[in-house]
C-alpha cells in the first residue's frame, strides 16, 4: 500500500491558522436541496426565512490556489444557505495531521475534515468518523475503485474528492537554459539517474538536480513499485520492503549526494513544498521533484511558464499511479452532522461547487463534473488530465491499505530519512531501523 497510493502529496506550506471551536446550533433540513438532487445545481436553493443559524467549522491543506477556491465555494453555500456559515481552517500540509490528531483526541475535531487517502483507515478504526450514507451523500457518480478507501465493514466514511497521477514536475525553462535535455512520458529510473550525472557540468553551484529521496517514502515507494516488488507495507498490514531493492535505491541517491547533485542535509530539510520562499523549485534550487497532476497551476501561479509534467519513472513495471487526491469526511463527534453532510453533498456533487474548486484537487470523482470541467480546462489544467491519462493505462493499483501503520511513515520514516541525509546512518542501517522499527505495528 502506498498510503496516498497513500499523493501521494502529496503532498505541502506553512500553518495559517489555530484551532478553532463550533457554535450554533443544527439547521433546518428544507434548507439544501434534497441529496438525490446531488447531479444537478444548487445555486438557486435559499435558506427559509427563520431557519436557525449554523457555523461548521471545515478544516484542509492545500496551497493558496486551493485556499481561494474553497473559501469561494463556502461563500457560494452561504450565499444559497444564509443560515450556515463557516470557520475555515487552512494551512500547509506540515503540521496538519499532528494539529487535527490532537483536536480529534479532545473531541474537538473541525465537523468536515480533509484527509489524506493514507490516514482514512486509521480515523475509521477510530470510530472517529461518521457514516455517510448514500440517502446522505449522493455516491451514484463516482467510480467505486476510488469510493473503496473511504469504507469500512459495508458503510462509507470518507468520501474522495478526486482523482490524480502521481508522476514528477520539472521547471523545463531552466533545463532548457541550461542545455539539460527535458525527460518524456514513459522514461526509465536509468533514465533519470543518468540525466542527473549528465547535467552536472551543466549546474551552477548552488543548484542541484533533484532533492535527496533517499529516505523519502513516496519516492522509494514508486521506485519498489517498479520493480515488480510490490507495497512497502502488505495490504494486511506487514512489512514489505525488499532489501535489495532498498539498498540499490539509497545508495544510487548516496551517490548523488556525493557528487552534489541532491542539495546538502540542512538545503534539503528546509524544502516546504508550495511555499514561495522556501519551495526548492520555486527558489530554483532543483530542477525537478515529485508532484501531482492537479497541482501545476499552483507551481504555475508562483513561476508562470516555468514547469511541466512528466510520469513517473518506470522499470519493470509502472513508477506512478491514479488515487484519489483526498477524502473528506465529517467528524464523529460534530454537533451539527446532519448539516455537515449536505454541505459535503453540495460540495462533491453540485455543478457550480465543481466551476469553482476547479481542479485544485484533482479532477472531481463526480463523473458528470468532471466532463464539464474537461471542455472548459485551462491549458494547465489540460497538462495535468495529460499526465493522468498517461498514468492511467498499467499504473499502479491504488490501495488504502492497513490502518495502524500511520506513525511508522510520518514519524519512524522521516526520522531515517533525515539520518541518511545528514549521513548519520549507511543505506544497510537505515534498512534494520526501518525494520526494527515496523515490529510495533505489525499485525
Amino acid at each position: 500500500m502506498v498510503k496516498w497510493k497513500r499523493s501521494l502529496s502529496i503532498l505541502v506550506m506553512a500553518v495559517l491558522a489555530g484551532a478553532l471551536t463550533a457554535c450554533g446550533s443544527s439547521g433546518n433540513a428544507k434548507n439544501n436541496a434534497s441529496v438525490n438532487s446531488g447531479s444537478g445545481s444548487q445555486t438557486e436553493a435559499s435558506a427559509e426565512t427563520g431557519s436557525s443559524p449554523v457555523k461548521l467549522r471545515i478544516m484542509w491543506w492545500g496551497s493558496q490556489d486551493r485556499h481561494e477556491t474553497t473559501l469561494a465555494a463556502l461563500d457560494l453555500y452561504t450565499k444559497n444557505n444564509p443560515n450556515v456559515t463557516f470557520e475555515p481552517e487552512y494551512s500547509g500540509m506540515d503540521g496538519y495531521l499532528d494539529k487535527l490528531s490532537t483536536q480529534a483526541a479532545a473531541k474537538n475535531a473541525p465537523d468536515v475534515i480533509q484527509l489524506d487517502p493514507g490516514w482514512v483507515p486509521d480515523w475509521m478504526s477510530r470510530n472517529q468518523l461518521a457514516e455517510l450514507a448514500p440517502s446522505e451523500v449522493d455516491v451514484s457518480k463516482f467510480d467505486p475503485n476510488l469510493l473503496v478507501g473511504g469504507q469500512l465493514d459495508g458503510k462509507q466514511y470518507a468520501i474522495p474528492m478526486g482523482s490524480v497521477a502521481f508522476g514528477m514536475i520539472y521547471d523545463k525553462a531552466a533545463m532548457d537554459k541550461l542545455g539539460i535535455q527535458s525527460p518524456a512520458n514513459g522514461w526509465a529510473w536509468d533514465d533519470f539517474f543518468a540525466l542527473a550525472k549528465e547535467s552536472k557540468s551543466k549546474l551552477p553551484s548552488g543548484q542541484y538536480f533533484t532533492l535527496d529521496y533517499a529516505g523519502n517514502y513516496f519516492m522509494y515507494s514508486a521506485y519498489q513499485y517498479s520493480k515488480g516488488k510490490g507495497p512497502v507495507i502488505t495490504d494486511d498490514g506487514h512489512f514489505n520492503i525488499d532489501r535489495d531493492t532498498f539498498l540499490e535505491w539509497t545508495k544510487q541517491f548516496e551517490e548523488l549526494r556525493n557528487e552534489g547533485l541532491v542539495p546538502p542535509a540542512d538545503v534539503n530539510a528546509s524544502d516546504k513544498e508550495f511555499d514561495p520562499q522556501m519551495d526548492l523549485l520555486v527558489a530554483g534550487k532543483i530542477l525537478i521533484r515529485y508532484g501531482f497532476s492537479n497541482n501545476l497551476v499552483s507551481w504555475d501561479s508562483l513561476k508562470p511558464g516555468a514547469y511541466a509534467l512528466v510520469t513517473m519513472p518506470r522499470s519493470n513495471e509502472a513508477g506512478g499511479w491514479i488515487k484519489p487526491s483526498m477524502f473528506l469526511g465529517v467528524s464523529a463527534d460534530s454537533k451539527q452532522q446532519a448539516e455537515a453532510k449536505k454541505f459535503v453533498n453540495w460540495l462533491l456533487n453540485d455543478p457550480e461547487a465543481a466551476k469553482v474548486l476547479k481542479t485544485s484537487r484533482g479532477l472531481p470523482v463526480n463523473k458528470d463534473n468532471a466532463s464539464l470541467l474537461e471542455s472548459t480546462m485551462s491549458d494547465l489544467d489540460k497538462a495535468g488530465l495529460a499526465l493522468l491519462r498517461a498514468t492511467e493505462p498499467d499504473g499502479q493499483t491504488w490501495t488504502a491499505g492497513a490502518g495502524g501503520w500511520t506513525n511508522f511513515i510520518d514519524k519512524d520514516w522521516a526520522l531515517v530519512r533525515d539520518e541518511l541525509s545528514f549521513k548519520k546512518v549507511t543505506p544497510e542501517q537505515a534498512f534494520d531501523e526501518l525494520k526494527d522499527a515496523s515490529t510495533a505495528y505489525e499485525k
